[in-house]
């Protein structure tokens, strides 16, 4: 098992350095790139924008019905500042990341899966083309980029549904809410989230390619692959995010 381990590790790392070379042709790169910016990226708005608003929604009530529930009188604006604090520092990165995981992970898995079932990546390695830099670094480069996007428009659209459930409530006002939103919160919070979410798209972009790229068999284990990426893409996040909060907030 140990073994096993090891020399699926070292696979990795191997592929990993295949895919970060400089590509062959950067014109057959950009038009890749674009296409992974449209699959990986603008397809998980609707997604993202749907989830950030509600549980930006369930995190407001929480913390106003935590805060009401207090032997200390809390201000009803702190309940902005705590919603914009969880979405920042814990929902949108890790939440975001996992769903994203799911979602962008068994796309990439599933693809990458099918060619090597379907011989076309041995046939791109027998063209002398270098199979990892052409299907894998567009994927990188995408995510690294439009990841950080998604997972700031997930901070405002979840900022935006805690104010819409203060509306539907009435448990707190529109201007104590702003009022909360406007604190001061530390720089280093906004580094931690975007750090952490520069590791994640690395991991959400690099692991089910692996999964994809080593499969073997046919449109079975294809499936099997997909689900296998997904979790190791979700294990690796969980204790990246654990390692990361030791380095940053420690």
């Amino acid at each position: 098992m140990l073994k096993k381990f090891f020399t699926a590790v070292g696979e990795y790392m191997i592929l990993i350095g295949k895919s970060l070379q400089k590509p062959q042709k950067m014109r057959v790169f950009w038009k890749l790139f674009m296409r992974e910016i449209n699959d990986l990226g603008v397809n998980s708005f609707g997604l993202v924008i749907f989830t950030s608003i509600f549980v930006g929604a369930v995190v407001a009530i929480q913390m106003f019905n935590n805060f009401d529930a207090s032997s200390f009188p809390i201000p009803p604006a702190f309940v902005g500042y705590a919603t914009k604090a969880v979405l920042v520092l814990e929902f949108a990165p890790t939440i975001i990341s996992l769903i994203l995981a799911g979602k962008v992970g068994s796309y990439i898995a599933s693809t990458i899966g099918t060619m090597r079932v379907s011989e076309q990546i041995d046939a791109l390695d027998i063209m002398g083309v270098n199979s990892p830099n052409f299907l894998i670094l567009p994927k990188i480069i995408a995510c690294l980029i439009f990841n950080p996007l998604l997972i700031a428009i997930s901070i405002v659209f979840g900022i935006g549904g805690g104010y819409i459930a203060g509306i539907l409530t009435g448990n707190w006002t529109t201007a104590d809410y702003i009022t909360g939103i406007q604190m001061y919160m530390p720089n280093l919070f906004i580094f931690y989230a975007f750090a952490k979410t520069i590791v994640f798209a690395f991991v959400i972009a690099t692991v089910p390619s692996y999964f994809g790229y080593f499969v073997k068999g046919g449109s079975l284990e294809v499936g099997r692959a997909s689900t296998q990426a997904v979790v190791w893409t979700m294990v690796f996040i969980i204790i990246s995010e654990l390692i990361l909060t030791q380095l940053i907030l420690s």
